[in-house]
């Protein structure tokens, strides 16, 4: 490892790897085998009851840490026989908050992607981001100087770009893309690049890269085509189907409070049956990801696109039926509700709508039977 780097990735000089601890969940409390299946647990936990947290960007990077440090982000990995454990302690994050939610799936994903990859261990207390969106524009760059390498150019969509200090970032190499190690002290974010309201407070700016020394994390393509990517994938579903259903319990409680009559108790059962079949989907998947972690089947890609799909259907729904159910009320004077709502409908946006649906189309036309 580049001797430059390695004091920037393991500070302590006896980092150890980050995984999953057996027999607890990520609130301390101990549990048993697999969670996902037929459980209430999705969005439950020690956010679950809390108000909605999106606040300014400081407080929102300062409970970051706090869950870094507490261990609470420890997570089984993905395919190690507790998915569904590990998408309710995301969805669960995502119900109270989708901004401190985007920062720990975040986190979560790089060290099982360090994991599968055998990547430099990350220290205690270091906070990873996965940078890896390739937007239009002129790609991320690495070249190899030396007994090293080091990275050129700006990269987009970076979440948590001023309160992680290591970062897994995909760049384009002569012999194609790879993905990289990097500490960001010596990174420089673009601060203006975020001008939006909805997930103001994940930190996600452009971030550039001025001759940033930078550790390879696999082989050529290592990143997308390990079985792992789309594990990874699917789970982001879970942080989705928590921010939805943080979102319906505005109409749920204001069912239980006052008389919201016949039309507002149908939008209620019909979001109702929508969450439902969302929490059904993800505690399937997440079985057949632990029954077939390697992906010896090749269904990683097809069941994380399908996933993706439901869940931001049902989530597109939720949103739309209590807009409808309870009028603008809640949009104009509810801050919590409002700031959910900004925040999911940008979230949502990294489903990539029509063209996810082509590709998992092209998939069922070859494989010729779907159902």
């Amino acid at each position: 490892m580049n001797g430059e780097l390695r004091g920037k990735i393991d500070a302590s000089g006896t980092g150890t790897r980050h995984a999953g601890r057996d027999g607890t969940g990520p609130d301390g409390t101990t549990v048993n085998g697999s969670a996902s299946a037929g459980t209430e647990a999705y969005g439950t936990g020690p956010y679950g009851n809390g108000p909605y947290g999106n606040g300014p960007r400081e407080e929102i990077a300062g409970r970051f840490v706090a869950e870094v440090e507490s261990g609470r982000l420890d997570l089984p990995l993905p395919g190690a026989g507790r998915t569904g454990q590990r998408w309710e302690a995301l969805g669960a994050l995502a119900r109270h908050d989708l901004s401190l939610a985007r920062l720990c799936e975040g986190h979560a994903d790089a060290l099982a992607i360090i994991s599968e990859l055998d990547g430099p261990a990350p220290a205690h207390g270091s906070r990873w981001g996965v940078w890896a969106a390739q937007p239009p524009g002129p790609p991320l760059s690495a070249l190899s100087e030396g007994a090293g390498w080091r990275l050129h150019g700006t990269k987009r969509y970076c979440s948590g770009a001023r309160v992680c200090t290591h970062a897994l970032v995909t760049a384009e190499t002569p012999d194609g893309p790879r993905l990289f190690a990097v500490g960001t002290r010596d990174l420089r974010p673009v601060t203006d690049s975020w001008p939006a309201t909805g997930m103001a407070a994940s930190d996600t700016l452009d971030v550039h890269f001025d001759a940033i020394p930078a550790e390879p994390v696999g082989p050529v393509d290592g990143y997308v085509g390990r079985p792992g990517f789309h594990h990874g994938g699917a789970g982001v579903a879970a942080c989705w189907y928590g921010g939805a259903r943080g979102i319906a319990e505005t109409l749920l409680t204001a069912a239980g409070e006052r008389d919201v009559g016949p039309h507002a108790l149908a939008h209620l059962g019909a979001v109702d049956v929508a969450l439902r079949a969302a929490r059904s989907a993800l505690e399937r998947a997440a079985d057949e990801i632990d029954a077939d972690p390697h992906d010896l089947k090749k269904a990683g890609r097809q069941r994380s696109l399908r996933l993706k799909t439901l869940v931001e259907a049902v989530a597109t729904e939720v949103m739309g039926r209590v807009g409808r159910a309870l009028g603008a009320g809640p949009l104009a004077h509810d801050g919590a509700h409002g700031r959910r709502v900004a925040d999911l409908t940008v979230y949502l946006r990294q489903h990539h709508a029509e063209r996810d649906l082509a590709t998992l189309g092209a998939l069922v036309a070859e494989q010729g039977t779907a159902w």
